[in-house]
């Protein structure tokens, strides 16, 4: 058997963190071991098919015109269309982006969803610009993106910096450029609309729900009682807020938050939804009245049962890891964890729920979103959340097993299963010529 290539280490992120695509490379490796893929579909895999970079001018507020760098990298579509947030962030870069796009391919073909993996996103900080700002800058880039996108090719959806609303301004810019008589059926070029221009009922809690999800079949499988259980939470945007809320109502209490801006506790418990609407509010978890200021070492050294890392990605690293003392880790975030972290963790008999299992339920319901686009259809709010349970419980069941199987973590657990459908799909389709 021709021996599998050796991943090349990439030079590190300007933030100093270990360059994501890195990481994503040696999940592949690791995953391709464990299933036995073969070195040439691992190949295929250690590069996207297609990398966009777009540079465009948008007119500001005062008049002025400023240049932004807006990226779209296809990693594969196999299994289906191109599938992947738009990240508005500071720190976008093609390295973060394209590991992004992989795992949003292993994501979807983990769940036996016909998607494959895309991302995209514009490197700028979009709390320093108005709304109608805002508005110009997704609409521009529509545009730039032209052909790149579209609704049985590349479907982008919500990431972080980015919202329902961006999502509408985006296809509302794509449906007026295509200029097809049937417009309407372009609808569903993103999903995580609003619900008013085409989202699906319960599509902005997705995510956060998918991790509850995970929490509630692995305390089941334990016999651990979540109710009167502590956990922390990282990052309280979209995933962190509607985790946090939707695991409270176990009966579980959260004693300690942080973000970009910094971290705060209380060991009697922080109410989710009052801080949720403190962060809407002030932009952050800081300043919150009914808490305490701690610093970010105190977060992760803070006991509790379950931690949820929703931020950005490569949090978790060597010291992080040394200094959680929590029983279960659920990656809200994708690729929250530092490869070195990882046999610290499992060495302190931490288990971990990885991203591509546990942050899915979003693209869970892209998914149905886009189906109740294509068949003109509108979902109850009751059959998404059905539906989103017993996808996530039964994918959660099939990776345990799995792991079970194979004598493996539960990363490459879920690594492997999603490697095997992509695998299996290239030797029945065969590669062009």
């Amino acid at each position: 058997m021709t021996e599998m290539p050796r991943t090349i280490t990439l030079p590190p992120m300007a933030s100093g963190k270990p360059n994501p695509y890195s990481v994503a490379l040696e999940q592949l490796d690791r995953g391709a071991k464990v299933c036995g893929l073969s070195p040439a579909i691992r190949e295929i895999l250690s590069q996207p098919k297609n990398e966009l970079i777009t540079n465009f001018p948008v007119r500001m507020d005062n008049g002025e015109y400023k240049m932004f760098k807006g990226y779209r990298v296809q990693h594969s579509n196999i299994l289906g269309p191109y599938k992947g947030g738009i990240r508005y962030h500071e720190d976008v870069a093609l390295d973060e982006v394209k590991a992004l796009a992989s795992w949003m391919t292993y994501k979807c073909a983990l769940h036996d969803i016909p998607f494959g993996g895309g991302k995209g996103g514009i490197k700028f900080t979009p709390r320093n610009h108005s709304q109608s700002e805002l508005e110009r800058i997704t609409r521009r880039f529509t545009h730039a993106l032209g052909s790149n996108i579209g609704p049985e090719y590349d479907i982008p959806a919500p990431d972080v910096g980015t919202n329902g609303q961006i999502m509408v301004w985006m296809m509302d810019t794509y449906m007026n450029v295509v200029g097809f008589m049937d417009k309407n059926a372009n609808r569903r070029v993103v999903t995580g609309k609003t619900l008013a221009s085409g989202g699906s009922h319960g599509r902005e809690a997705a995510t956060g729900q998918g991790v509850v999800h995970c929490i509630v079949e692995w305390a089941r499988d334990r016999r651990f009682d979540l109710n009167g259980s502590t956990f922390t939470v990282q990052g309280f945007g979209n995933v962190g807020s509607n985790a946090a809320k939707i695991l409270a109502r176990t009966g579980a209490s959260m004693i300690a938050a942080g973000d970009w801006k910094g971290y705060i506790m209380n060991g009697d418990g922080i109410n989710a939804y009052k801080l949720s609407d403190h962060v809407q509010k002030t932009g952050s978890v800081v300043g919150y009245p009914n808490a305490r200021a701690i610093t970010r070492d105190e977060f992760f050294a803070t006991p509790a049962d379950v931690f949820i890392p929703a931020a950005l990605e490569l949090e978790i690293g060597v010291p992080e890891a040394k200094a959680l003392n929590v029983r279960l880790i659920v990656e809200g975030a994708n690729g929250p964890t530092e490869t070195a972290a990882e046999p610290i963790l499992r060495a302190k008999n931490i288990d971990l729920i990885p991203d591509i299992l546990a942050n899915s339920g979003g693209v869970v319901v892209s998914y149905y979103e886009w189906l109740q686009n294509k068949r003109s259809e509108r979902w109850d709010l009751e059959e998404v959340e059905e539906r989103l349970a017993k996808r996530m419980k039964r994918t959660y069941l099939h990776v345990s097993e799995y792991a079970a199987a194979k004598k493996c973590d539960w990363r490459m657990a879920a690594m492997g299963i999603a490697l095997e459908r992509i695998g299996r799909a290239y030797s029945e389709r065969g590669i062009f010529p």
